[in-house]
């Protein structure tokens, strides 16, 4: 690297530091995000060990005591309190009765289905109610001496292969969608500040003006984006190091670690991936015609990223989209995560695409810069 290109580095970098609020705007993601997501793993796990009442409203209680007192012991109630849902079941007038006879009783569930507050919760009435009838069918059952084994002609028995990596690997895997959009988000500020903002500040037609070529520009202006990128991408990691270990990851069965070779690796996988987003956000910086026109093309730009890692974290895309951009790196970190054989032909051919584009980008960065209408945003 010549000392042209170190000089306009350093340039950057002085210039990018001079202005602390953008600087800390850009790494509030890479600081705030995992702390976020230690937050929202600590109500998911409280949740799933502990969840909390369910207070609903029983018409006729007194008819079906038994079922009252199976629901009372799923944390199911009945209650009059301003926490109760707006979830109603009738028990029918003839309910003792038709038990009594050994036919079917019925009740009503009555609530909006269509609420999204009120799902998990008509779902949890419903699974006990299912439960409770299962139970009564085969108390019936060996009431007229008869086996209940009798109605399950099939016996599945699920044999579960996790192992406790792999259990951890799916919820780092989430994690680590948020780790590579780092990489987008802390570099994002500069890159438009660098390009579109120099434009405006009318110093990019003086800085074309000295004796240095436009790839020498490129290339500084792409290495300073990335290393501010990388920057946010290490800071994840270090926070995210240290904030999931206070998470009670025990309480489900496994242990969540971000450990040394989970941080080596991606760091290897993220570093193209950062060269891609510098050179993706300059390149549409520079096409705008200015600063706040650049802030809403990226925005929009970023979605497509954010689309391809979520594509790869929950496995809702076709077997092709592995060999792409970030979701190839995705379904890889997800694999090393989880204690898998790391798929290396797909990282090695989902780098090189990344690499490819970010290539391409630089090229055309280097052609605009030596037309007017870039330059001045005419």
């Amino acid at each position: 690297m010549s000392n042209k290109i170190i000089a306009m580095i350093r340039k950057e970098l002085i210039d990018a530091a001079r202005d602390k609020r953008s600087v800390m705007a850009g790494l509030y993601y890479a600081v705030g995000t995992p702390l976020l997501m230690c937050a929202m793993f600590f109500l998911l796990i409280g949740q799933l060990t502990s969840p909390e009442d369910l207070n609903i409203k029983i018409d006729n209680a007194k008819g079906a005591p038994d079922l009252v007192k199976f629901l009372s012991s799923r944390g199911i109630k009945h209650g009059e309190a301003e926490d109760t849902k707006e979830i109603k079941l009738i028990i029918s007038d003839d309910y003792a009765a038709n038990m009594a006879k050994g036919l079917s009783a019925e009740v009503i569930l009555i609530a909006d289905a269509s609420n999204e507050k009120l799902q998990n919760s008509i779902r949890r009435l419903e699974r006990s109610l299912q439960e409770y009838s299962g139970e009564m069918g085969s108390l019936r059952l060996i009431a007229r001496g008869i086996d209940p084994r009798i109605m399950q002609p099939i016996k599945v028995n699920v044999k579960d292969e996790a192992t406790p990596d792999s259990k951890a690997g799916m919820i780092l895997g989430l994690a680590t969608m948020t780790m590579i959009y780092a990489v987008f988000i802390s570099g994002m500020n500069l890159a438009i500040d660098t390009s579109a903002g120099e434009r405006e500040r009318n110093s990019l037609a003086l800085l074309l003006s000295h004796p240095v070529s436009t790839w020498e520009i490129v290339i500084a202006k792409i290495t300073a984006v990335t290393i501010f990128a990388m920057v946010g991408l290490i800071l994840t990691l270090l926070i995210s190091k240290v904030a999931y270990s206070f998470v009670p990851w025990q309480e489900l069965g496994f242990a969540v670690s971000v450990n040394t070779s989970f941080i080596v690796m991606m760091l290897l996988v993220g570093l193209p991936v950062a060269l891609m987003a510098a050179c993706l956000q300059l390149f549409v910086s520079f096409m705008a015609k200015s600063f706040k026109e650049a802030q809403s093309y990226i925005t929009i730009v970023l979605i497509l990223p954010m689309m391809l890692a979520m594509a790869a974290s929950y496995n809702i895309a076709p077997e092709a989209i592995q060999w792409l951009p970030i979701s190839g790196q995705m379904q890889a970190l997800i694999e090393f995560i989880k204690g898998r054989e790391l798929p290396l032909t797909q990282i090695a051919v989902s780098s090189a695409f990344t690499l490819a584009i970010a290539i391409g980008l630089a090229i055309g960065m280097q052609k605009s810069l030596k037309s007017e209408k870039i330059v001045f945003g005419l």
